[in-house]
């Protein structure tokens, strides 16, 4: 899919620009919200993320996405579909491996520009498109796609709307086909109350609702689906912290994520704060990722009652190193069946 897009009249990228300075996209709304103090103290964190130019917005960072995709193994058969693309730095290495078909998935336009260039970058080798609905809604056709991704996207759903997600994963996966998914896993041994302290506290931090799960409630989810679970990996909620920057960013891209952060107004306060938040719930959080299989026949009657039973006691278990290895960029295998 060839996508041409409408020059700038400011030819600066959008990276470079000030979070405060209003682009041409900017909503009337969110210029008189401003008013009421800094656009970056209000935002959704993610965003904020990008509009200062981080490109990897995934908890494990880069390094867990490509374990993840390593994993998943994506080829040049393969028809893929991301669920929310974000700034399309994961679509970049998916379409590295030139599969037969690329779809991106996302209802909000924010990220969409840079998704775009992207897909036409690509579009010579690859039949690219990017598709405007909800990733639990996307309207296409059933088995029509072998690889399924989503990332840092399913924790910050109610568990209803990930139960939606994931089976219109499962509903667009071809027999055999992969689901492969990129979140925040809770990894300590706590009480419920405490649970749910961890996920208002990083709730309010990134102003958006965060319910992440522990890793055994996620796989429940994904075999609840109809799906099995044939990797998992791990790694460290370190986000924000600055030897990660590096590594996602580059050094050249970090220091124009700190540079856009003294300038913005707002925007060192906020990101601070949501690394001190992160670093306080350390011991709590992981970044988890998964690998998905749709059986090639259906899983035998039952199954899926026994999973959907299993998630509701799968929500606080303690995840310890015999059950699932939790550690920093740890990865398990399961068995051959």
């Amino acid at each position: 899919m060839s996508t041409n897009q409408a020059p700038s009249p400011d030819s600066t990228p959008p990276s470079e620009r000030p979070a405060s300075e209003p682009s041409s996209s900017t909503s009337a709304s969110q210029q008189r919200g401003t008013r009421q103090g800094p656009e970056a103290s209000r935002m959704q964190g993610h965003w904020l993320l990008a509009r200062l130019g981080k490109r990897v917005l995934r908890p494990g960072g880069i390094g867990l996405t490509r374990r993840l995709l390593e994993a998943a193994g994506p080829t040049s058969a393969d028809r893929v579909i991301e669920l929310g693309p974000g700034v399309g730095r994961t679509a970049e290495i998916l379409l590295a491996a030139r599969p037969a078909s690329y779809k991106g998935v996302d209802p909000s336009p924010e990220g969409r520009e840079q998704v775009a260039d992207i897909l036409a970058a690509h579009s010579r080798q690859t039949d690219t498109e990017y598709v405007v609905a909800d990733a639990a809604s996307t309207g296409l056709p059933d088995v029509s796609a072998d690889l399924v991704v989503g990332e840092a996207m399913l924790t910050i759903q109610s568990d209803d709307h990930k139960r939606e997600i994931i089976a219109e994963a499962a509903r667009i996966l071809a027999p055999g086909g992969r689901y492969a998914i990129h979140e925040l896993a809770l990894r300590a041994d706590r009480s419920p109350e405490e649970l749910e302290k961890i996920r208002r506290s990083i709730s309010r931090t990134i102003k958006v609702g965060a319910r992440p799960l522990t890793a055994p409630a996620w796989e429940a989810l994904l075999r609840e689906a109809g799906l099995e679970v044939t990797w998992t990996g791990t790694a460290s909620m370190s986000l924000l912290e600055p030897s990660r920057i590096i590594e996602d960013e580059g050094i050249l891209g970090a220091l124009r994520f700190w540079r856009n952060m003294r300038r913005t107004p707002g925007a060192r306060d906020r990101v601070n704060a949501m690394r001190q938040s992160f670093h306080l719930q350390g011991e709590a959080l992981s970044a988890i990722g998964m690998v998905a299989r749709k059986p090639e026949s259906p899983a035998p009657k039952g199954a899926t009652e026994q999973a959907a039973n299993a998630t509701e006691g799968a929500g606080n278990t303690i995840v310890t190193e015999d059950a699932r290895d939790v550690s920093d960029h740890s990865d398990h295998v399961a068995p051959a069946s």
